[in-house]
Order: C-alpha cells, then structure tokens, then sequence
C-alpha cells in the first residue's frame, strides 16, 4: 500500500496581521538538514512568472547591465592597471570592480543556457555576452598582482589609496567574494576554470595574510565568508573555510570602532553571537548572518544555528516589512528600532532583499523549516521584485510603501521620467538583480536521501537520482500546482511539496485520489512507488485578504494593506478617482475590474478594492478626539463606494510616475 507520511496538525495559519506585517518564522530548528540542492543542471524554469524573469533577465537586464557596466568605466578601471594606461579611476567607489563580477556570475549562468539551448539569449545577444565575458575575463586577469591582490581602486601607479590601508571602506575582500561568486559560476556552469585560478589566488593571499597567525582584521562590509565556504566546498581546500569561519569570529571586536558612521554599521559593534536582534546597516548585516549560517552548516555547529533562526525570527517579526524588506532608516540604510517601519521613509533596499533570500535559503538548507521559505517567498515576490521594472532595464535602489504626490525627487511628476532609474552611482543593485536572477533555479528544489523536496513552487523541470518531475502552475497568480511524474526509481520514493503558511485549508490529490493534507510542519510528504504520468494536484486556496499590523508599526495603525497569496497589492493613484490620502478601504476582492485589465495588461493581475472619500476633516491640524472612540478620527459615516484596481506591489511605478500605498485607511 503506497503511504502519505504527514505529521501532525495543520500548523496555525500564519497570518499577515498578527505580527508586523510578516509571518511566524521558524523556531527550534529540526535534528537533520533539509537536503542537497539542485543546481541549474537539475532545474530548468519554464513558463511560470519566475521563468519569465529568467527571459527578460536574459533579453533585456543582462544585455542593459553589460553596456551600463562599460559605460560607467569599470572595464577601464581594470584596463588601466593591466596596460597602465595612465587614465584615472572611473567612479566614486572602491567596489565597483564588483559590478563586473556580478555580470560576469549572470553572464555564466545565461551562456550556459544558451549552450543547452534552454532560455532566450540567441545569436547576436549571445555573442555581445560571451564578447563581455570573454573581455572582462582578460582585463580582470592582466590586472591581477603577481601576488595575486586584485582590486583596481588601489592599484595603478596613480592610486591614492594603498593596498590593505582602509579595511573599513576599501572594500578589497568585499570584492573578493564576489570574484570567487562570478568564478564558481563559470566553472560550474561551463566547465571554465579560469576566472577560478584568479579568485583561489586572491584567496589564498588573504588566507596568508589574514589567517590565523596573521593581522587580526575583516572587511568593513561582510559578504567574502558566504564566499570563501562555497569555495570550500568546490575545492575542499579547508583553509578557506577556516578563513570564513575566522572573519565571523573576529568580527565585533571593535576594529571598526572610530570609523566613519561608527562601528554598528560595519556590523561591528558587538560580536554576531551576542546580538539579540538584526541592527545596524541591513545588507552587511544579513550578508554576515548568511556567513555564519553556511560556517555552522559546515561546522555542524546547532548551537550556532539555533542563535541564528532566534535572529531571523526577530527580524521577521519585528523588523520586516508586509513586503519582505528590510532596512528603515536612510540614515545609514539600517534597521530601526523593533516595530520602527514607516512606510514612506521605508529604505528597503534591493541588495537587501537579495540578503535576505540569501540567508533565508542557508536556514531553511540548515533547518528544514517551512516558514523560512514562506518569508523567503515573500521576499521574492514583493521586496526583491520591486527592484526591478517590467522592461528590466530600470531599477529601484530603496523601496518604499508609500509615494506621496510631492515624493518624486523633488520635481513635478513627468512620464517621460520614470522613477526607476537606468543605473546608479553606486551601482550595486542592477548587476545583484542580474546575477540573482540567473540563478533563481538553484533555490527550488532539493534532493534528498529518500526522494525529492519542492521548496519553491514555479513551474519548472526537476530531475533528481530518484525522480523526476514537471511542475506545471501559474503560481503565484494561481494556487493550483500539478507535479507530473516523468521517472522514477524502482524503489518507493518520498516526493515533499511544500504548503506555504497562508494556505489555511489545501487540498491535494494523487491520481484524483484525495489524500490527507494535514501538514502540521508545511510539507505535503507523499511515499510511494512513482511510476511516469502519475499526477499530484495541490490546490492552494487564494483568496484576497486585508491584514493589519502589530500595533506597534505606528505608521501602520488603523490601516490594511491587501494581500493575495504571498503577493502583496498595492494602489496607484492612476487607479484611483480619489486621493490616496484621502481613500477608506471597504472591502477586496480577488479579481481586477473588468474594464481595467483590458485596457491595461498590468492591471491583469490586480485586486479590486472598493473604497470611499473619508469625510473632510475640520481646519483645526489637531481637532479634539472622539470622546466615544479614542481610536476613531473619522466619524463612521456612509457613503457610495467605488471600485479600484490594486497592482501587485512589484509592479507598481511601471506607468506615470504618481502617488502609491501599501497601507490603506479602513473602515
């Protein structure tokens, strides 16, 4: 008899509005880890929304950020120290030979897409990618040291600042990480090596210098540790593991202590396993948890695992936004204070949420934990998604929950200036949607010692030792998910779907056949003997749901934001006849006016919201309150209703530029 391995009750369905704006992440973390994962030679996305990034990533974003990348002058940073051709260094950061690596990583993964004739980069695009691949590789190599120190701010006859001098702005091991990211990438994913032998290199100088024994000093911004243990595990060379595990040790010991912006932004403050909660500047701080997270991986360290899921869980709870980001003050891109999440001041930035998925991904690898993903989730499609337009040639580099007429950049709103941006000074955030993009496929899909783990649910291709499946779903617009068996082992074999948190009452089917759906942990485990063409159905329901805030979120009390699915909505002012200011939410539904999709595709996606006027309020700016209702500013008054369109919030700023809000005044 085939068997369905659940355990335990249905967990509580986590619900937007009863933290802020987040769902209940993990807690004790589980004996064993979730499994190994599936890289892009054992998934292909195909046609859902997450496929379709991965075509216009590879049509337009990648070819966008290419030109952007020589346009900005960072190949001439490079061709400067390798030909001394005497031109000065091109930019204000020391960081930008990363916006290289990072196309190089995106540049890797589409190559090899287009080798197997998977994905969309053809003829002449395919070759303007591999003439920059091709290009960049030769710079980066000629600029190399014979040492093999690699960073061309600080090299050149006419650099200004030396080599190893400012750890805290310099940014060399920063640079380092992502160099080892593009290399991994090009030996994994074509077989090229030798982007590899510069990074190991350039890492075997920093172990040799910064190894135990050697100068007791770290990077003022963390990311060379997530990269040093997939080296490690690449090549088994254990000093770079023992290197990473080093650099998150260190770190905290006040090197950093009268620095610009003081220590906390560093993420020097104190040392990571003394935190309570996430603070200080956002991206380098998840990017350090990511580190930690891969070290105790590797460590078999729970004790240091189980410190790291308290930190996210604080984060998620207190310090995230309904949209996965993270990040509220611009002052030092930072975290707030707990429950510190205003809407329009939110900083949210891109390479923050590419942090996040980061970590989250290593948690839920460590942990096995469902609720990791559904935040992850959330992430992807609300927080991280936002930082991109539909073009995928313009990009946000915060990203707030609220715009307000008089918010465009100081200037009168003008179509013909979209308020994304083409590219930036500090131009972190398009080549990290690039790269990050490209590699979505490595973050669906785990195999284990008995079967097959769907973590993400896409449509897509999955082949593993011990089955091999078809994912065919219009997530997350639709809840429907059919997993069409395409082989299987002789042996029974146990497939895993997860259940994201918000799915309060699925239902799934094996060959029509009901069977139980009582998930207790959010994965549908299902054990058999599969044979090719069996079909597990999973229907998720997804209905339009209004949620509050934790109380705390002041700038959230008394308001709802709409929700469908882990997609979060929001409303546009082109969508509404009255002022954002001035709109009281009634009601959502889970279905766009009808008018509205066809007159515009971007709505097709949409919630329909009724809403109404709130009544003017008096000239008095701080009227007496409603001795009847502390809490009630507005007095209930009836009024007619008028239906709008709520976009996905990823989508909003795609038309004229105007006011948006998350968060909606209710009734």
């Amino acid at each position: 008899m085939p068997s369905d391995t659940t355990t335990g009750a249905h967990r509580r369905a986590a619900r937007l509005g009863t933290t802020p704006a987040t769902t209940p992440a993990a807690t004790t973390p589980p004996a064993r880890p979730a499994g190994r994962p599936l890289g892009a030679d054992h998934v292909v996305l195909t046609d859902g929304l997450l496929g379709g990034w991965q075509r216009r990533n590879s049509e337009r974003t990648l070819p966008h950020v290419i030109a952007q990348v020589r346009t900005s002058g960072v190949l001439d940073n490079f061709r400067r120290v390798a030909h001394a051709t005497g031109e000065p260094f091109r930019g204000r950061y020391p960081f930008a030979d990363t916006d290289a690596y990072k196309t190089l990583e995106a540049a890797a993964y589409e190559l090899a897409r287009a080798e197997a004739a998977v994905g969309s980069v053809t003829g002449n695009s395919t070759a303007a990618v591999r003439a920059f691949y091709e290009e960049t590789l030769a710079l980066v190599t000629a600029a190399q040291a014979d040492d093999g120190y690699l960073s061309s701010f600080h090299q050149g006859a006419d650099a200004t600042v030396p080599p190893w001098s400012d750890l805290a702005g310099g940014h060399e091991l920063y640079n380092l990480g992502h160099l080892v990211q593009g290399a991994l990438a090009a030996a994994r994913r074509l077989g090229d090596h030798r982007l590899l032998t510069v990074a190991r290199r350039f890492a075997d100088l920093v172990v040799d210098r910064f190894g135990p024994g050697g100068r007791a000093e770290y990077c003022g911004h963390p990311q060379v540790e997530v990269a040093l243990v997939e080296l490690y595990r690449e090549t088994g060379h254990e000093p770079y593991l023992r290197q990473a595990e080093v650099f998150v040790e260190r770190r905290g010991s006040g090197l950093f202590a009268t620095a610009p912006f003081g220590p906390a932004y560093y993420a020097d403050h104190a040392p990571l396993r003394d935190l309570d909660t996430v603070s200080g500047h956002a991206v380098r701080m998840v990017y350090l948890a990511a580190g930690a997270t891969d070290v105790a991986i590797e460590r078999r360290d729970p004790a240091r695992i189980e410190h790291l899921v308290r930190l996210w869980d604080d984060m998620v709870r207190t310090k995230s936004y309904v949209t996965g980001g993270i990040g509220s003050r611009h002052s030092d891109e930072a975290f707030g204070d707990r429950y510190e999440l205003p809407s329009d001041r939110a900083y949210a930035e891109t390479c923050a949420a590419v942090g996040t998925i980061q970590w989250g991904w290593r948690l839920f690898l460590a942990t096995g934990s469902a609720a990791v993903l559904d935040h992850v989730e959330r992430v992807l499609y609300n927080g991280f998604a936002a930082g991109v337009s539909r073009d995928g040639t313009r990009f946000f580099y915060d990203n707030p929950l609220q715009r307000r007429p008089d918010h465009l950049d100081g200037r009168p709103a003008d179509p013909a200036q979209p308020l994304r941006r083409p590219w930036f000074g500090c131009a972190c955030c398009p080549p990290n949607v690039a790269r990050w993009i490209s590699g979505l496929q490595d973050h669906v899909a785990l195999e284990t010692p008995d079967g097959l783990t769907l973590a993400l649910l896409t449509a897509c291709r999955v082949r593993s030792a011990a089955l091999s499946v078809e994912v065919v779903t219009d997530f997350p617009w639709d809840g429907r998910v059919t997993v069409r068996v395409l082989d299987a082992r002789d042996a029974p074999a146990t497939l895993t779907v997860r259940v994201p948190g918000w799915a309060t009452t699925p239902r799934a089917t094996v060959d029509g056949t009901r069977v139980s759906t009582d998930v207790g942990d959010g994965w549908l485990r299902l054990t058999r003997a599969w044979r090719p063409g069996q079909e597990v159905v999973l229907d998720l329901p997804m209905p339009a749901r209004l949620v509050t805030a934790h109380p705390a979120v002041d700038a959230a009390r008394g308001a709802v934001a709409a929700v469908r699915g882990p997609v979060v909505h929001c409303l546009e002012q082109a969508d509404s006849p009255v002022p954002l200011d001035e709109v009281v939410v009634h009601d959502v539904g889970a279905a766009p006016p009808s008018d509205d999709a066809a007159r515009d595709p971007l709505l097709a996606h949409a919630l329909t919201a009724h809403v109404s006027r709130r009544p003017a309020p008096s000239d008095d700016p701080y009227p007496a309150a409603d001795r009847t209702d502390p809490d009630r500013t507005d007095p209930p008054t009836p009024s007619t209703t008028t239906p709008v369109a709520l976009v996905p919030y990823h989508l909003w700023a795609n038309r004229e530029p105007g006011a948006m809000r998350v968060w909606l005044r209710h009734t």
